[in-house]
Parts: C-alpha cells; structure tokens; sequence
C-alpha cells in the first residue's frame, strides 16, 4: 500500500460510543480528529459525551446518532444520512458489541440473537454500506474490535466467542481484498478490559466471572487499548493485542496442538455444574 492512514484530521464514525472503548475512543480522537461520528443507542449517554468533547475541543465538530444497530433500517439510516449530508468520512470503528456469560443451554434466545445482530450482522453490514465512502477518501481505515476470545472456543462464552471469531477472519480477509485499494483494515483483539461490558455480559444473580478468573497481568486498560488500536492502524498492522504478555501468550497456545489446548481450556473452565431440569 502506497499511503498510509493518518488519523490526524480524520472523520471518524465509532458505534458503541456510549460507554467503555467506544466512549474511550472519543475522547482519544477528539484532540486530533477533524470530525467524530457517535453511534450509540442511549440518547442521553450521547448527549453527555458530546458536551463533555465540545467544551474541551471547541474546534472538533461532533455529530451524535441514536440508533440500534440490531435493526437493519436503522443501519441504513445512518448509511443514508452521511451520504446526504456529504461527510468525507475516512475512518470507520466498529466497536459496538454485546456479549452473553454462562452456559449455552440455559441462555436466553432474548440475548443471543441482538448479540449476533450486532457483533456480526451489523459490524458486516455497516462495513458494506460505509465502503464506497471509504474508498472516496482514501487512504482511509477500518477498525474493528474483535477480542481475543476469537482465537479460541470458550466454554460459557462459546457464541460471544465465536462472533469475535469471525469479526477476526472477515478483518483478515477484507484486509487481503483491499491491500492496494488504500483502504487499511486492523482488528484490535484485547483481552479483559474493566468496563461496563461484563456487567451488561453477566446475566442476572450472577458473579462477574470473565474478569475474576483473569489474571490481571493479562487485562488493560480502555487507555492503553484504543492507544495501541489507532497506532496499529497508523502502522497497517493486520492485528492488535494491546498486551505484550497476552500476545506472547496467544502466540505459544496457536502452536500448541489443539486437543491439548482443549484439554487446557476445559480443566481452566472448571467443573461444570449440574443443569437444573
């Protein structure tokens, strides 16, 4: 690729912004960026966020645009407002995300399918609809936010984690597809970040488990992950662990043969309990 993205002077649409990495990458590209989309379905969290970067950055231009990404009319709603208002967008993040912790056979129907919807569906088809925009005003990037639960089949996160499977095989492909197009595909792949996403993750009467039973050498913080994400995307790096550990980690358990890693992954879940009929 012959240019690479800059995020200084950037237009940058992020879903999620409401809160955790989105609302992280707000405030991170707020002092560089020319213009920020915010895409969230709490109106009044949106609202909150942009008077807080408007009073800091009186300079940077903030639209804000409530909408639930589960819904395919939303989706292109917001497609049809950016062409209409001509936003020369070069950036977009796809970091809004649900997830689902515990066993699969005692999960809702009511949170899997909006997590489906909106960690694949949607991130797949804002892609579509965002691409011709993209390449107009290249060099442009997409970041999508994926995790490292997506290298690996995780008991009591099993389709939490094969979503980010997928959000991490689609960035690799798009990313081949468009390698001299001047557009620059990144999946940012964390491991345990403390925001508020285990506690929506987390089902009612229910520990926190996901960030209890990681060790905290393996976590970051929502600063230093979206620091790294935009400075992968800067240097057109196909992936990003925004941990020096974990990524060694991840490294040495690929190599590792995977009924072992099976047998690894099954004796760290533990005892499963028994299911109450």
């Amino acid at each position: 690729m012959k240019h690479r993205f800059q995020i200084k002077g950037c237009t940058a649409l992020i879903t999620g912004a409401t809160a955790g990495l989105g609302a992280e990458f707000a405030r991170q590209l707020a002092p560089v960026a020319t213009r920020v989309i915010l895409v969230g379905r709490r109106k009044e969290r949106l609202e909150q966020i942009v008077a807080s970067l408007g009073e800091s950055f009186p300079n940077l231009r903030i639209d804000s645009f409530p909408a639930d990404l589960t819904m395919c009319s939303e989706r292109e709603r917001l497609a049809a407002w950016i062409v209409r208002e001509e936003i020369p967008l070069n950036l977009l993040i796809n970091n809004a995300g649900l997830g689902d912790l515990g066993p699969f056979d005692t999960a809702e129907w009511s949170r899997l399918s909006p997590m489906l919807e909106v960690n694949i569906t949607a991130l797949t088809h804002l892609t579509h609809l965002m691409l011709p925009m993209l390449s107009a005003q290249r060099p442009s990037g997409i970041l999508n936010v994926s995790s490292v639960a997506g290298f690996f089949p995780l008991p009591e996160m099993a389709v939490y984690a094969a979503t980010k499977a997928y959000v991490t095989s689609f960035s690799e492909a798009l990313r081949m597809e468009l390698a001299h197009d001047g557009i620059h595909v990144t999946a940012l792949c964390p491991g345990p970040v403390p925001t508020e996403f285990f506690e929506v993750a987390s089902r009612a009467g229910e520990t926190i488990r996901a960030m209890d039973r990681s060790h905290p050498a393996l976590a970051s913080s929502p600063n230093l992950v979206v620091r790294e994400a935009l400075k992968g995307l800067e240097a057109s790096r196909p992936g990003v662990i925004p941990n020096s550990l974990l990524a060694l980690l991840v490294r040495a358990v690929r190599l590792i043969p995977f009924p072992v890693q099976r047998m690894a992954i099954r004796f760290g879940a533990g005892p499963r309990k028994p299911r109450m009929l």
